[in-house]
């Protein structure tokens, strides 16, 4: 178990599982809300993540349909934490990997919406770019977490 916590550490929450995978994000939903290039995020099953207590983060619909809710810190509006809910998909919670301990931390796996980078990264992993390559991507990692 490890715990995860914003900068100014008034949104914390614990982590009892293993990560999915870790993926990096370039669409222009994910640079505005991380505020940079990319969301680099560590991937968990929803119960293997406790959700802050009410009230310390304020969640955000950035497009319909609302499957991923987008938290920042009520007191410093830091991205904390992601909820991913869709019908037929399993439950996911989407944590930044700045939060999480560096000996914790898997490697990226891939990047997503490559297509909108504000720069390129070169280091071998696999680049989806595309709306339909990139979601493809992603949800055949959540069903298949070692697949290559």
């Amino acid at each position: 178990m490890q715990t995860a916590h914003c900068t100014c550490r008034q949104v914390r929450f614990d982590i009892h599982g293993p990560p999915r995978f870790r993926a990096r994000c370039h669409c222009n939903i994910c640079q505005r809300f991380n505020q940079g290039p990319f969301g680099d995020i560590v991937v968990f099953r929803a119960g293997d993540v406790d959700l802050p207590i009410a009230g310390a983060v304020d969640y955000q619909t950035y497009r319909a349909p609302p499957n991923v809710q987008r938290g920042v810190c009520s007191s410093c509006a830091q991205p904390v934490l992601e909820r991913f809910e869709s019908p037929l998909f399993p439950k996911l919670r989407f944590v930044p990997a700045a939060l999480i301990s560096l000996t914790e931390l898997p490697e990226v796996s891939f990047d997503v919406f490559y297509e909108h980078r504000v720069a390129d990264i070169d280091d071998g992993r696999p680049k989806y770019t595309g709306y339909i390559k990139s979601q493809v991507a992603f949800m055949r990692r959540v069903f298949f977490p070692h697949a290559v």
